[in-house]
């Protein structure tokens, strides 16, 4: 009698809820934002061991934005050909390996040129990241919590770095503000392959324009490339260098219009909500950018503050804004609807960099520094993940990774333009002040002034800017009141709202 086999029972692959999956992207998110902001406090340490020249230290900082702001847009089409996971995990091992040898550098040259390579692990890491996240959380409430975790790590992380850097530096050594990603790369890294679903892009034969990404990166180089380095050449050479850069860009919009499956769909910018959201995040990224590293000088070349305690001046920052983003965010842009919450985000923080602009030359760290702080933070807190989600509203599953990536390049265009604008204006005021003859100190302190003064009208450009574009569209004939909620996309009848096509979660939750 012939022997009965049992049917062999199907493996289940063992699954992870979606909110282990944000905890991943979260924790590799934290690891380059830090790193952004690590290195500041360090400098003058990192300029005495290696022996940096004074213009050649700032490449300690441009090294790694370049590649960043650069190759953001193409590693985020990468990720939509290639599979967004893939991308993901190769960045961390990129990032992880480069921090390692920014950690063993022994020499100027070394350190930058890891530095560089830090900056396309960190592009292809971040380039990914919210179409990844919106992916996940396809559902408008949920997507809203997830966000606001996910801007709470990032808007958090880059004032713990300030700190990080001050307090490693000090106890240690500055090698280990990078060594220190090491531990948390790796087991980033090992939960990334473990916990991440894998899905699959549709191939590079569904959009590889290599003449369209040689333009664009190119451009984006040049672009980054000419804001960093604005401080350290004449007019003349910037305005052209400013030029190849718009040539170059031309030359990338003619290629994508004329493609046939061109690294952009230029019909990404048609939604009246990504184009202007990314340009209120350029001008609002552009003011806090500028007030965390001239804020960090203030605190240290005005009031004479170490390292250790220049960061602990900044830990109230991302205490409230971490607190903020995780309890009140979402449920405030769930009532109220995320164009509401981006006004009253902008407004305090042009505030706080208003109150700024009048900070003394005696001042006092609680009476003149941690009140526009807290304003700040509550700003940023209710402002980040508003805009966020209005830059993600109109996307396609089909497009979430280039969108992500679009967002996370305009965050590095304002940044970078933010500090090489606010820092030169105070450079030349305080230049022109100690040359009459005022006190070094007094100088100083009053081209921060100008610097932030100016960061104030940068951030009320962008609330103006929001509540003449972004204004939520209302439907008459559903909302008879004329109260019709904006929590969803505000620009668009579909009643979906922000949410993206049924089957964009289903790869990767």
């Amino acid at each position: 009698m012939p022997s009965r086999t049992q049917p062999a029972r199907p493996s289940t692959p063992r699954t992870y809820s979606r909110w282990a999956s944000l905890v991943v992207l979260c924790a590799g998110t934290l690891m380059t934002v830090l790193d952004g902001n690590i290195v500041t406090v360090a400098l003058p340490a990192v300029q005495s061991d290696l022996g940096f020249s004074a213009p050649g230290l700032a490449w300690v900082v441009n090294a790694y934005l370049i590649p960043f702001g650069g190759l953001l847009l193409l590693a985020g089409r990468l990720g939509d050909l290639l599979g967004r996971k893939r991308m993901f995990t190769a960045g961390l091992a990129v990032f992880t390996v480069a921090s390692v040898l920014c950690g063993v550098a022994d020499g100027p040259g070394v350190l930058v040129a890891a530095r560089a390579l830090q900056g396309v692990g960190g592009a292809m890491t971040s380039a990914v990241v919210l179409g990844m996240l919106v992916a996940l959380f396809p559902e408008p409430r949920e997507q809203g919590r997830a966000i606001a975790v996910f801007s709470a790590v990032g808007a958090a992380g880059g004032a713990l770095g300030t700190f990080l850097g001050g307090a490693l530096t000090q106890a240690l050594n500055w090698h280990w503000i990078f060594l220190i990603n090491l531990p948390i790369g790796a087991a980033a890294l090992i939960a990334a392959l473990r916990i991440l679903t894998p899905d699959r892009g549709s191939g590079l034969g569904g959009g590889a324009d290599y003449p369209g990404a040689a333009l664009v990166t190119g451009a984006l180089m040049l672009t980054v490339y000419t804001i960093v380095g604005t401080g350290e050449r004449g007019l003349g050479s910037t305005l052209a260098l400013g030029a190849l850069a718009l040539a170059l860009f031309a030359g990338f919009t003619l290629r994508q219009a004329r493609a046939a499956r061109p690294l952009l769909r230029l019909r990404l910018f048609r939604s009246r909500t990504l184009t202007s959201a990314n340009g209120v995040q350029i001008l609002m990224i552009a003011g806090m950018f500028g007030f965390q590293y001239l804020g960090a000088l203030y605190l240290q070349r005005v009031l004479g503050y170490g390292e250790l305690l220049t960061g602990a001046a900044f830990l109230p920052a991302p205490v409230t804004i971490g607190a903020l983003m995780l309890t009140l965010s979402a449920p405030a842009i769930a009532r109220y609807g995320p164009y509401r919450v981006l006004l009253a985000g902008l407004a305090l923080i042009t505030a706080g960099l208003a109150l700024l602009g009048r900070v003394p030359a005696e001042g006092a760290y609680v009476t003149h520094v941690l009140p526009p702080l807290l304003l700040l933070s509550v700003g940023f807190a209710a402002a980040m993940p508003a805009v966020t989600g209005l830059a993600m509203a109109d996307t396609g599953a089909q497009d979430a990774g280039l969108a992500s990536g679009l967002f996370n390049t305009t965050q590095v265009v304002g940044g970078s333009l933010g500090l090489a604008v606010l820092t030169t204006l105070a450079a030349s005021r305080t230049g022109r002040l100690t040359g009459a003859g005022e006190p070094a100190v007094a100088a100083t302190a009053d081209g921060y002034r100008l610097a932030f003064t100016v960061a104030a009208a940068v951030t009320a450009t962008a609330l103006a800017l929001t509540a003449a574009l972004l204004r939520p569209r209302r439907d008459p004939s559903t909302h008879p009141h004329g109260s019709a909620p904006d929590h969803r996309n505000v620009n668009s009848p579909s009643p979906e709202g922000c949410t993206p096509p049924p089957n964009s979660g289903r790869k990767l939750s």
